[in-house]
């Protein structure tokens, strides 16, 4: 299972079970959900205190690197590459603005700027010794209080503003947090146990006649099917491989009616498979979920995930407190 092998995300990690691994998903499950939804509306430093905790979490937990090496790079040149774009994009609507003022307005203000000749009187009894300037500038050059400087870069026709380079990082750490944070979670939490956590979960729901059971059962096999589906696209790509076909004197028509034949392969494949995971389960008595439940995880909640519950109610609080826009 080469292909398997090569994923960068959503792989789960089996050895070495770390201590993420033994949190109970349903922490796991609120810990993922605070990370998604507190970046919204957030300040740009939440975000950024966000991607940190992801990173450290990710050191504390002692994941190998060979695992997150790879994932962490490609997710970092992807969030460059976005973030990069957007900055030096501009930094609202392209709209051409019309004077405030009159033309004749403009000139005046203009022309007022010059120095002004005023005719001081020749009897002045009471400031006599004062010696009167004989010309006044109406305006004089302000300097300015702060080095605040609104485009920090432009040359040519890349031009990087305040507003554009804080588009650029809050873009950039909102991919990050949300490819990275859901890709952690997949990383240390079996699938089996995140169907568990989901059916108790969802639980009130059953109130209103949701069939949840059934729901949580597709869900499963939809993850179990996964490799099958993965395992056939590799089949057919060691297929195409060991017959050297040669794609320039197929041409554009003939690699397209190839493509169609291998898609139509790959389908008729996969609803084969889907046959025989049907057949399995009838033949093992599998009629209806509420009949047969299989618990392949039983939940728990120790202190440790008590502590770390405590905790997701904390960062929430932190979030309320420097993570709310000015």
């Amino acid at each position: 299972m080469d292909l398997l092998r090569s994923l960068p995300l959503g792989l789960y990690l089996e050895q070495p079970r770390t201590w993420l691994h033994r949190l109970d998903p349903r922490v796991k499950l609120a810990w993922l959900m605070m990370f998604l939804l507190t970046p919204l509306l957030a300040n740009l430093t939440w975000r950024i205190i966000l991607v940190l905790g992801l990173i450290l979490l990710t050191l504390s937990a002692a994941i190998p690197l060979r695992v997150w090496r790879k994932q962490i790079g490609w997710l970092l040149l992807l969030c460059l590459l976005v973030g990069g774009t957007t900055s030096i994009m501009p930094d609202g609507l392209a709209i051409s603005y019309q004077p405030r003022l009159p033309a004749q307005e403009l000139n005046f203000t203009q022309e007022s700027a010059l120095p002004v000749k005023i005719n001081q009187p020749w009897y002045q009894p009471l400031i006599f010794w004062q010696s009167a300037p004989d010309t006044i500038s109406a305006s004089l050059p302000l300097a300015s209080p702060t080095p605040y400087q609104y485009i920090l870069f432009h040359k040519g026709p890349v031009r990087i503003t305040r507003r554009s380079l804080e588009l650029g990082l809050r873009l950039g750490t909102w991919l990050f947090t949300l490819f990275y944070g859901t890709n952690l979670y997949l990383l240390t939490t079996a699938p089996e146990e995140i169907t568990v956590a989901l059916e108790v979960l969802l639980q009130p729901f059953k109130r209103f006649r949701i069939p949840i059971t059934e729901i949580v059962l597709t869900l499963t096999l939809s993850l179990r099917f996964i490799p099958l589906v993965l395992e056939e696209i590799q089949n057919l790509t060691r297929a195409i491989r060991t017959r050297a076909i040669n794609w320039k004197k197929l041409g554009i028509r003939g690699a397209i009616q190839l493509l169609l034949l291998l898609a139509d392969r790959l389908i008729e494949n996969l609803f084969l498979r889907a046959e025989q995971v049907a057949n399995a389960m009838i033949v093992r008595g599998f009629t209806s979920p509420n009949q047969h439940q299989v618990r392949w995880h039983q939940l728990r909640l120790r202190s440790v995930d008590q502590f770390a519950l405590l905790l997701v109610v904390l960062v929430c609080g932190m979030r309320i407190w420097i993570g709310t826009l000015d």
